[in-house]
């Protein structure tokens, strides 16, 4: 019975690390997207940012996407205010008095019941009420970059995708918990672009995503997952996989990047991390579900094996090993990761940080699925 727990971690550390491989060359492998130079705009674009209580960052959000290079005619904003509590209504109204293709949408309007995905239902509101041909998505607290909406539409030109993804990388306040989130959320966003590009699975953000609106209602929307908190970005795009398996892009370009902020303390961390491991179940796509069990079980067994050490002594050194080797395969992906987002400095914090990443996945992934949790201050189940 003692040497259960060394041979399932044996096994749980062999099986990751070759996963880790495989999307360390996945990565590496990726070559950035250049638009050819004679590239004339010609795709339209409906911009939906669903907003609840981000008076502080809409503004600079909206902003930031019409000083893009790209012509005014072909391209809209819509912010969905979602129930919000402060003056997020206010602040998208006055910039309405600048911006003629600037339009708000007020969620309550709409909603007369209880939900549990407002977010879903103002995208889908919104879709329902957008003129243009392509859906692009992001969040109230993101800012883009001037060549935004020229980049996209030079991928659509270039590729025949109906849905692409997008990078999206976190500031750095200079706090731990700030610093936790960057390093975390970069390895899950280098996992994206290796995942997508090499179609290992499928996995994307909200906050930097496209597709077509036909296509949205070709796969029934959101329908089938509408009952489920999170996922207006990855269960969509596995509907979208499952009908056009051949045109899910991703469009590899440091201009493109989506800048957000990281959660200001370790509740709302936390919370977010439930709310995304809350559909874990629910992914037709096999392949990812596999992965998530893997890495869940994986760092379980990391999380116990130093209070078996209380019986089998020689166990505490054994964990300590195991996360020397996570440690190690996790770093030399994330270097070149850290490499595209500009964040190298970080990587020194990584070795320091694995102990809350261990015990924060465990958490998180538990609670994900038998726990409720607060967004936006709602109660999800």
């Amino acid at each position: 019975m003692r040497t259960l727990p060394i041979i399932f971690t044996l096994i749980l550390t062999g099986a990751y690390s070759i996963l880790i491989l495989i999307y360390y060359k996945a990565f590496v492998r990726l070559k950035i997207f250049k638009p050819s130079e004679n590239i004339n705009p010609l795709n339209s674009f409906s911009i939906i940012i669903p907003a609840r209580n981000e008076e502080e960052n809409i503004r600079s959000c909206i902003v930031s996407i019409f000083q893009n290079n790209y012509p005014s005619a072909l391209f809209e904003v819509i912010v969905v205010d979602d129930f919000s509590r402060d003056n997020t209504t206010e602040a998208v109204r006055k910039l309405q008095q600048e911006h003629t293709n600037l339009k708000l949408i007020n969620l309550a309007d709409r909603v007369q019941h209880k939900l549990n995905s407002y977010k879903k239902k103002a995208i889908e509101t919104a879709i329902g009420e957008s003129k243009h041909e392509w859906i692009i998505t992001t969040d109230a607290d993101c800012l883009v970059k001037p060549e935004w909406l020229q980049l996209f539409d030079a991928y659509i030109q270039t590729h025949r995708s109906v849905f692409i993804a997008a990078p999206v990388i976190f500031s750095n306040t200079g706090s731990f918990v700030s610093i936790f989130q960057c390093l975390d959320f970069m390895s899950l966003q280098g996992i994206t672009a290796a995942s997508v590009s090499s179609g290992f699975h499928s996995m994307c953000n909200g906050a930097n995503l496209a597709y077509k609106k036909n296509v949205f209602y070709e796969v029934g929307g959101f329908k089938g997952v509408d009952a489920i908190a999170s996922g207006d970005d990855m269960l969509l795009m596995h509907k979208i996989k499952m009908k056009h398996p051949k045109n899910i892009g991703y469009l590899f370009n440091k201009n493109v990047i989506v800048t957000t902020s990281p959660m200001p303390d370790w509740n709302s961390f936390i919370n977010q991390r439930i709310r995304w491991a809350s559909k874990s179940t629910n992914y037709n796509d096999k392949r990812i579900f596999m992965v998530l069990v893997l890495v869940y079980f994986f760092n379980l067994f990391l999380f116990m094996l130093p209070f078996f050490s209380f019986v089998v002594p020689f166990l505490f050194i054994y964990s300590l090993i195991l996360i020397a080797i996570k440690t190690i395969c996790e770093l030399f992906f994330l270097i070149p990761v850290s490499r595209f987002f500009n964040q190298q400095k970080l990587l020194w914090w990584f070795p320091l940080m694995q102990p809350v990443h261990i015990i924060y996945t465990v958490v998180s992934g538990f609670l994900g699925k038998f726990g409720k949790y607060q967004w936006k201050g709602r109660e999800v189940k």
